[in-house]
């Protein structure tokens, strides 16, 4: 069937069949589907969704698109996570050594920034030398030899889902469930895990702003996933400020790095790091109960076990031998820096601050350490730290810019100095746990 009536049969709001879902994933990883014929269809799934049936067949065919890795011959459980992207969700950098120290192994498979969000690769991207997208040989050596390697997707490993992913970054088609659904479980049942954990996150900095939305997403996800064979379940987890006090990309690996290293601890993102973990390790049966599995995180951060392997992992990556111990020497730091003072009516929010956290998303990139077109260059050096916590005193500033130029600067200071509010009840980092029903 031509793409364009493929197009046309689900912009008039009827189901397709697993053939037709194929051969449209076929004609994107070929390029006999036009980048313009990409875009109608992400829209035209927006609007009208796909059914369970559908969803199964997309995720299965983008999967298909690539390589199936093969892990049997590793000798502990072969497990992942996934976040659906925040404002400072560095979890990913923290939790795959931790897995590995506890006898996991994480092929994790990740990617760049998304809309407001940022992007684990551009992360590794600031580390001089990393290979974010090494061969297939290269990958697997890592993760047999360190426990764990975080890469993006090699050509050979769902690549349909690679070429649809930066479409939907510039189309507004970023929040379709369906779309997300295939883009994220694509990649994860490519990489040939026994068990998946899913971190979705809602409200102002998530693409899912409300709970009920989250809870779709999280459903959707969970039961595709078990439906086309990998075991997962999911977190539902606050993203209704910054989750890490920075944001950016070279500013989050300190922050990650410093974080292993023990020297400083955010304390929501402690919580979801080690939740997520906990998660992981009782699916891989590393671990009986969610006690006996925070306390191996637990083990695992306080050791320097984790710190370790995040080191071995970075320089058999490519990165500095030494990483770990001398970041800041590796690190860009571009050259202006400014705090944020809060205007004196933000003062009433003292101890219960909020912001609009897409907004602070959103300077970053204002920054020039985000993208509005997949092709755009990231400044790896910029963005924002010493973000103020929901129990801000009403005296620091409430944060610092790291920035190239003033212009930037200037820009992303107005943004986040608009999106200071008033916080209300302060949620737990985690809300709730979504697992397999069985059935769509």
């Amino acid at each position: 069937m031509l793409p364009q009536e493929i197009i046309r049969k689900k912009r008039d709001g009827q189901s397709l069949s697993s053939e037709e879902i194929s051969e449209f994933i076929t004609g994107v990883t070929d390029g006999s589907v036009s980048e313009g014929q990409v875009a109608a269809f992400a829209m035209t799934v927006f609007f009208n969704s796909m059914d369970a049936d559908e969803k199964v067949a997309l995720t299965l065919a983008m999967r298909d698109s690539g390589d199936v890795l093969d892990w049997s011959n590793l000798d502990g459980p072969v497990v992942d996570k996934h976040s659906t992207g925040g404002v400072g969700d560095n979890v990913s950098l923290m939790l795959a050594p931790a897995i590995a120290a506890c006898g996991g192994y994480v092929p994790m498979i990740s990617g760049r920034g998304l809309g407001h969000t940022g992007g684990t690769l551009d992360k590794f991207d600031s580390i001089p030398g990393y290979l974010t997208q090494p061969d297939n040989e290269l990958f697997t050596r890592v993760v047999q030899q360190t426990g764990c390697a975080i890469i993006g997707q090699t050509a050979n490993l769902a690549p349909a889902d690679k070429r649809i992913y930066s479409i939907r970054d510039v189309t507004s088609t970023v929040e379709s469930v369906p779309l997300i659904t295939a883009s994220i479980l694509s990649k994860k049942l490519s990489a040939g895990l026994d068990g998946l954990v899913l971190d979705v996150k809602f409200g102002s900095g998530a693409f899912m702003e409300s709970i009920d939305n989250a809870r779709e997403l999280a459903t959707s996800l969970v039961q595709v996933a078990n439906d086309a064979g990998m075991k997962t379940t999911a977190l539902i987890t606050d993203m209704d400020h910054p989750l890490a006090s920075a944001a950016g990309n070279a500013v989050e690996m300190k922050n990650a790095v410093d974080f292993l290293n023990g020297d400083h601890i955010d304390k929501t993102l402690w919580h979801v790091t080690v939740a997520l973990g906990a998660e992981m390790l009782i699916s891989g049966g590393l671990a009986a109960d969610n006690d006996e599995a925070k306390a191996k995180m637990e083990e695992a951060f306080s050791s320097g076990k984790a710190s370790e392997i995040f080191g071995r992992m970075v320089y058999g990556l490519g990165g500095p031998s030494d990483f770990m111990s001398n970041a800041d020497k590796y690190l860009q730091t571009p050259p202006i820096t400014v705090d944020v003072v809060a205007p004196p009516q933000a003062v009433a929010h003292a101890n219960n601050l909020a912001f609009d956290t897409r907004q602070i998303g959103l300077a970053v990139i204002e920054l020039g350490g985000g993208r509005t077109r997949p092709q755009d260059p990231v400044d790896h050096a910029v963005g924002i730290t010493h973000i103020a916590g929901r129990d801000w005193n009403g005296s620091d500033p409430i944060c610092k810019i790291h920035a190239r130029t003033d212009e930037s600067c200037d820009k992303a200071k107005f943004r986040i100095l608009s999106a200071i509010r008033k916080g209300g009840e302060v949620p737990e980092p985690v809300i709730e746990r979504v697992d397999y029903s069985g059935a769509l």
